[in-house]
């Protein structure tokens, strides 16, 4: 029978078939066959024989139509793929205005992420109520301006929980973020009765606390869709990342990277660079170049 992967924990697996969750475990051939990437993950559809009431075993996997994904460090220095989740429609990348502090330079990465798997970014500025809506639609206004769609949060005033719940339903969708931010808070709101586990944010480190420990895909009870719950990130290194990839996930680079005189312009320190003049006009905002630079650098000193 055909299922879709719920959760996947050291090896065994919880797929929703038609009328059950099955927990499943992946057949010896599916194992013994190489593999660049993850055998089997949440979102993936698969084909299942159930063994007993309440067990089976993973025959075959689907091939995936979608994915978030990101390089890892494999053996022997090689690298593979760690995807997060399949076949997903969207990605909800969850910062904070405050506690923990935001950080454009991680959202940045988030963002080159998404972009570089050709999914739908919607940024969730939650904890607006320590904040301000004004000050915090300040804080996001150069995302607003390139075109991602902002979704302002706070679970203490119910602000944007509505305009949430409308942004997940009939989708699969995987809510992430730097551990702390909230996102197991936010999905409580929007679901509630889900009771996921919280945490509080370490007022000595200013950083949070993991509470979600195993990646989820969580049935939605007010529309047919589902929502992935990852365990929290705290650093998201861009690892062996195309150098080449890099200039074209900064979507507001891409009207002009055909300007640039030299081939293999890096828009770093080249003369007659499209983009570097389309900063200096105020087409593409400082911050973000200023972050593709860090990043371009950092990516080329792990290649």
């Amino acid at each position: 029978m055909q299922g879709m992967v719920l959760r996947a924990q050291s090896g065994f697996f919880w797929v929703q078939t038609e009328h059950d969750i099955l927990e499943c475990r992946l057949r010896g051939r599916l194992k013994k066959e190489r593999q660049s990437t993850d055998i089997a993950i949440i979102g993936d559809i698969v084909e299942v024989t159930q063994v007993s009431p309440t067990t089976g075993a993973i025959e075959a996997v689907h091939p995936r139509q979608s994915k978030l994904a990101r390089r890892a460090s494999g053996s022997k220095g090689a690298w593979k793929e760690d995807i997060i989740v399949a076949n997903v429609n969207q990605v909800l990348l969850v910062v904070t205005c405050t506690q923990p502090d935001f950080s454009p330079r991680m959202l940045d990465r988030y963002l080159i992420l998404t972009e570089d798997n050709e999914l739908d970014a919607v940024i969730v500025a939650n904890k607006v109520d320590l904040v301000g809506e004004e000050h915090a639609r300040a804080m996001f206004a150069v995302y607003e301006q390139i075109g991602y769609r902002i979704v302002y949060t706070s679970t203490y005033t119910s602000l944007g929980i509505e305009e949430l719940q409308a942004c997940l339903a009939g989708r699969i969708s995987v809510v992430t973020g730097k551990s702390g931010v909230g996102k197991s808070s936010l999905l409580n709101a929007i679901q509630p009765g889900l009771s996921l586990a919280t945490g509080d944010i370490s007022e000595a480190l200013n950083k949070g606390r993991h509470t979600t420990t195993v990646a989820e895909l969580i049935p939605l009870q007010f529309s047919d869709g589902y929502v992935a719950d990852t365990p929290g990130i705290r650093s998201l290194a861009l690892w062996r990342f195309p150098l080449e990839d890099l200039e074209w996930c900064f979507r507001e680079f891409r009207p002009f990277l055909d300007e640039c005189y030299f081939a293999g312009c890096t828009h770093i320190h080249e003369p007659d660079c499209a983009i570097l003049a389309a900063v200096g006009r105020g087409d593409i905002a400082a911050i973000r170049h200023d972050s593709y630079v860090r990043l371009y650098e950092q990516t080329a000193e792990d290649s």
